[in-house]
């Protein structure tokens, strides 16, 4: 398994070397041996979820106050652009976004430390996004910033997309900085 550090400092992606034959594949999804020694405590992760969606919706930006969470993101199905924003007050890094396509061919999948934002934009028909979190899922933490917010300049793919209310209704970036103090 190959593994490429991002200009995020922490941001990891896991690139397996799936088996392939007349048959379909097998690739690995998870080697907590692979994880531990870049430095992930792989006991931490306490939630797996999934999400489906269909094609031009965007998830996202989320992330969470206080301690925030890290996950592994990985699209089981499908494909996505990826996208990271660095929200940790004290990093170097801050404000800065990455993107990354997670599909069901190449199966990347990436791990963020706690303090960034995620989301994504669905690229196929349908898209499921798996996520290995490192503490339960506690809505009153939950942080949203604006898909299309200037100043981050997000380089999404596809126009017009789908969004939930709550994405719709998500703040500004600047309003998230100055709750950092940033």
């Amino acid at each position: 398994m190959e593994i490429e550090e991002l200009t995020i400092p922490g941001v990891l992606v896991f690139r397996p070397q799936p088996h392939r034959d007349e048959r379909g594949f097998f690739t690995r999804t998870f080697d907590a041996e692979v994880a531990a020694r870049r430095g992930l405590d792989t006991t931490r992760f306490v939630q797996d979820s999934q999400s489906r969606s269909s094609y031009g919706v965007i998830r996202g930006l989320h992330g969470r106050r206080g301690a925030g969470e890290s996950k592994l993101v990985r699209c089981a199905h499908g494909a996505v652009l990826d996208v990271i924003v660095d929200v940790r007050p004290d990093s170097d890094a801050f404000g800065t976004v990455v993107t990354v396509r997670l599909d069901d061919v190449d199966f990347a999948h990436v791990y963020l430390p706690a303090g960034l934002l995620h989301g994504f934009q669905v690229l196929t028909e349908t898209a499921d996004v798996c996520y290995r979190i490192d503490r339960p899922h506690d809505p009153s933490e939950d942080v949203a910033v604006r898909y299309d917010d200037p100043e981050l300049a997000v380089p999404w793919p596809l126009p017009s997309p789908a969004l939930s209310e709550r994405d719709r209704a998500a703040a500004s970036f600047a309003d998230l900085r100055a709750q950092l103090g940033r």
